[in-house]
């Protein structure tokens, strides 16, 4: 594996598992100092321990918190190069905008987009003070396509991270810092795997719209998410930046 990242501090939510652990695999394989972000201590800490990293519970939608994440990782590591905002939640209660209360569509809105605001404000001084910095934001495959089987906030909220992103991006590229939102299609995380073993008929109605046929490994997302960490991406910002399998590309798959 290339050090693209040796030397490079990165900062990961929701790091104990699914995308972030193994983005935090890929960072630490690439020679990335990583620090493991997550509410579940006890995951949170053997993945920190896993890739010889740190770890930090930290409630994403805590405004203190979260500066005092950044902050406290700038002083410990004298810099943030690497913020993969990737913290998240997809709860049963956000359905159909029909059977979808206000109190699940705010508690999705809190997690999904407004910890990626505060995440990105308060990295941000940070990366603008040393004139670089890449921030990696995971939106979805979902808020470029409309779905029938509807999870109206997280939908929504996934648009709102591809919008600010846009928005960051543009702002700060020429202060150095690159702004790109992440948009994976379905992946094989233990909660994704778990949902469809109890309804394998939902995950087939799924599944038949991958021109692959299957579901993304958590490691090949890791991998577009080490591209655009690293100078390889040099040229990349306010970019959508689609792994999918062919999903937002297609009209009928292969049979």
């Amino acid at each position: 594996m290339s050090e693209r990242l040796a030397g490079r501090v990165a900062v990961i939510t929701g790091a104990a598992s699914g995308i972030g652990l193994a983005t935090a695999r890929r960072f630490a394989s690439e020679g990335a100092t990583v620090v493991v972000v997550d509410l579940n201590a006890e995951a949170g800490e053997a993945a920190a321990e896993e890739v010889g990293g740190e770890f930090v519970a930290v409630d994403v939608v805590d405004e203190a918190a979260v500066k005092a994440l950044f902050d406290g990782v700038a002083q410990r590591h004298g810099r943030v190069d690497i913020a993969f905002n990737n913290a998240g939640i997809s709860p049963p209660d956000d359905d159909s905008i029909l059977d979808t209360g206000l109190e699940a569509w705010e508690r999705v809105q809190r997690v999904n987009l407004t910890s990626v605001y505060l995440c990105c404000k308060y990295v941000l001084p940070h990366m603008l003070a040393a004139g670089r910095g890449s921030i990696i934001n995971t939106a979805s495959f979902v808020a470029l396509l409309g779905a029938a089987t509807s999870q109206i906030s997280y939908t929504a909220s996934k648009g709102g991270v591809l919008a600010m992103t846009r928005e960051l991006g543009v702002q700060f590229a020429r202060q150095g810092v690159r702004v790109n939102a992440l948009c994976p299609g379905p992946v094989a995380t233990p909660l994704l795997m778990e949902l469809f073993a109890k309804d394998p008929e939902r995950a087939a109605r799924r599944l038949v719209h991958v021109p692959m046929g299957r579901f993304a490994e958590p490691s090949e997302i890791a991998a577009a998410v080490a591209f655009l960490a690293s100078d390889d991406a040099s040229f990349i910002t306010a970019s959508s930046f689609i792994v999918d399998g062919g999903i937002t590309g297609a009209y009928v798959t292969p049979i």
